[in-house]
Formats: C-alpha cells, sequence, structure tokens
C-alpha cells in the first residue's frame, strides 16, 4: 500500500511588518548576541592589541584633527570646551554609526552560507553588527570620561539624556543599515559606494566643527536634514551640556523612524529572494 504523504511545513517571510516578525525576532535575540560576539572575535582576532583597537582608532583621529583644524586651522568651537574633547565626543556615535552601517551592508552576502542552509530571521544579520560596535563604543566611552577628567570638563544635568542620544543613533544605523544590507544582497556595487558615503558623511556631519558657530542660523534646519547632525549634537550636548539643539535632535528622530521603518519593508521584501541573490 502506497504510505500516505507526510505533511509538509513551508517557511516563507510574510507581507509587510507584523507584530509576529517582531516576536519572532526577539525569540532569537540569542542569535544576535552570538553573532556579535563571532564579529568581535573575529575583527581582533591574531592582533597584538585586541580590542584596544577601538580606542587606538578614535583616539588617533581626534589627534590628528586637533593638529589639522584646531592648531593649524583654528575651527572655532564653543568657548570653554577643550577641543579634543570636543571632537572625541562626536567620533564616538559617529563609529558607532560607521561601523554599524558598513559590517550592516556586508551582512547577508558574509551569512550566505547559514542563509542558504539554515532557516532564522534575516534581520538577525544586519542587526547583530550594532550590537559589536556597542561594544566598541562602550570601551571608547570609558576613554572619554577620562579625556573629560583630565582636562576638567565637568557634566551637567543633560548626561541623563545620554543614552537616549545613544538610542538615536541605534536607530539610524538600523534603519540605514537593513536598506544596505537588503540592496547589496541584490547590487554587489553597494558594498563599494558605501566606504566611499561614510567618507563624504563624515566631512559633511559635525565633528571636527560646531554647527552653531560655523553654519548660518539661517541654514542650520536645512542642515540639520542630515540624519547624523542631530546625533553628533545631541550626543555632545547630552556630555558637554550647553544650548539644547532641539530642533536638530527631532529631525534626526523622525528621519531615523522613517528609514528604519521603510528599510524594514524592503528588507522584508527583499528577504523572500535573498537566498537564491546572495
Amino acid at each position: 500500500m502506497d504510505q500516505p504523504a507526510k505533511p509538509m511545513t513551508r517557511i516563507a517571510p510574510g507581507r509587510g511588518i507584523s507584530r509576529r516578525d517582531l516576536a519572532e525576532l526577539w525569540r532569537h535575540r540569542h542569535l544576535v548576541w552570538m553573532f556579535a560576539l563571532r564579529d568581535v572575535k573575529v575583527r581582533y582576532k591574531q592582533t597584538v592589541v585586541g580590542a584596544a583597537w577601538a580606542v587606538i582608532q578614535p583616539l588617533l583621529t581626534m589627534v590628528v584633527f586637533t593638529v589639522l583644524f584646531q592648531w593649524l586651522g583654528r575651527v572655532p568651537v564653543r568657548e570653554g570646551v577643550p577641543y579634543p574633547v570636543w571632537t572625541f565626543a562626536a567620533l564616538l556615535p559617529w563609529k558607532l554609526v560607521e561601523s554599524s552601517i558598513h559590517q550592516a551592508t556586508e551582512s547577508l552576502v558574509a551569512q550566505q552560507a547559514l542563509i542558504t542552509k539554515v532557516y532564522f530571521p534575516r534581520a538577525v544579520a544586519p542587526l547583530a553588527p550594532i550590537l559589536s560596535s556597542l561594544m566598541d563604543f562602550g570601551i571608547s566611552l570609558v576613554v572619554l570620561i577620562l579625556l573629560m577628567a583630565w582636562y576638567g570638563v565637568t557634566p551637567t544635568w543633560s548626561l541623563a539624556m545620554a543614552p537616549a542620544m545613544v538610542l538615536l543613533a541605534v536607530l539610524t544605523a538600523a534603519g540605514w543599515g537593513l536598506w544596505l544590507a537588503a540592496l547589496n544582497g541584490l547590487y554587489r556595487d553597494i558594498r563599494y559606494a558605501v566606504p566611499f558615503a561614510l567618507q563624504i558623511g563624515m566631512l559633511v556631519s559635525p565633528v571636527v566643527y560646531d554647527t552653531q558657530v560655523v553654519v548660518p542660523p539661517k541654514w542650520q534646519l536645512v542642515y540639520a536634514l542630515n540624519p547624523m547632525v542631530g546625533v553628533l549634537d545631541g550626543f555632545r550636548w547630552s556630555l558637554l551640556g550647553g544650548q539644547p539643539p532641539i530642533d536638530s535632535m527631532l529631525i534626526s528622530l523622525v528621519l531615523a523612524l522613517l528609514v528604519l521603518i521603510t528599510g524594514a519593508m524592503y528588507f522584508r521584501r527583499v528577504e523572500r529572494t535573498i537566498a537564491d541573490k546572495v
């Protein structure tokens, strides 16, 4: 006699974003942690100083910027704040977003062996680099605190907003990471365009200068359409005090949520066929 056909379960992504998708992603949160730990181990494998590179890179960048833009270029910043502290306070959230986006872009291609054989929420791949970048961020933050103590910079009440500014940076990185990971899975040109775009982004973002001093008041709202302006100025304000950049922070928050929602929707659409593309 013919054996009855065994029931077959087909796992396929749905359309749009639902509460079930978020619940599934939460159930697989351990994968995000495992991927992040693996990224950190691979990144510093066979290095002499290991995770110290998370400090050395932004620290050396700060030194170079101080020599070029403060000692030689005399770039103005807010009075009373040492230029090294000013620059380092912006470099940390910038490095967090830059590293997250760069790694997220390559995440689906890097995980193609798993994606083509094992089922898990594909969004885990571009989100894990954000967690590994947060680990580097935490190490560098200790150096920033020591730098502030060295120069005698005392935080104000705005320090309570620092976690919110870090969250804004994470939302920004997650949105762009989802977009670029999906696009890079389809078009490999993205991997070459992203590093160049990030270099340009650093130049047009307020890393080495003060937005309030350099940008004319009538153009500051237009300049704030750069999503990193609110992130950098907001994090800098949370540590160093001063006038809160409310307008640029709100604009960055709206842009971050918009990019995150549209990025998640596009990622879900690409997810249906990404295993055949990577």
